[in-house]
């Protein structure tokens, strides 16, 4: 089975860790992102292009499930502005071992900083904004699942 959802509204991380449970599986492995505030960051502004974004990220995590053999994959992605602390994404995996649960929810996590197309611009408490931009951490941590 595989999830994903983009989403204006906070999710419930424990409501999708319950829907990733079922029979034949022995490990979940999850991931949940938050706003972080370095810097006066005052707010996070996500933008998205759906049709695209919702294709993008079903293609990731079809990779996953079958890199895997994951009995579910589940992927939701906020959109909109967001403060520091509030939760931005949720990655779930479920396998029959977690060693898989674990490396595909990784992958996944890796794949959403570098191949997930969403705009993000900050604002700060100063009234400074700007794009986010690419960083290389990003792109060799996503190296290594090639």
């Amino acid at each position: 089975m595989i999830d994903v959802r983009i989403a204006t509204a906070s999710f419930d991380a424990g409501a999708e860790i319950d829907r990733l449970s079922g029979g034949g599986i022995g490990a979940i492995a999850s991931f949940i992102g938050i706003v972080r505030g370095d810097g006066g960051l005052a707010t996070l502004t996500l933008d998205h292009y759906p049709a695209m974004t919702e294709r993008a990220l079903g293609r990731l995590a079809e990779q996953a499930v079958e890199r895997w053999s994951l009995t579910a994959a589940t992927i939701v992605h906020r959109v909109g502005t967001m403060a520091p602390g509030e939760r931005i994404v949720f990655v779930g995996t479920a396998a029959q071992h977690r060693s898989a649960a674990l490396d595909a929810c990784a992958f996944l996590i890796d794949a959403l900083k570098t191949k997930a197309p969403f705009w993000k611009r900050e604002s700060f408490d100063d009234g400074r904004t700007g794009w986010v931009e690419a960083r290389d951490a990003d792109d060799q941590a996503a190296a290594r699942w090639d």
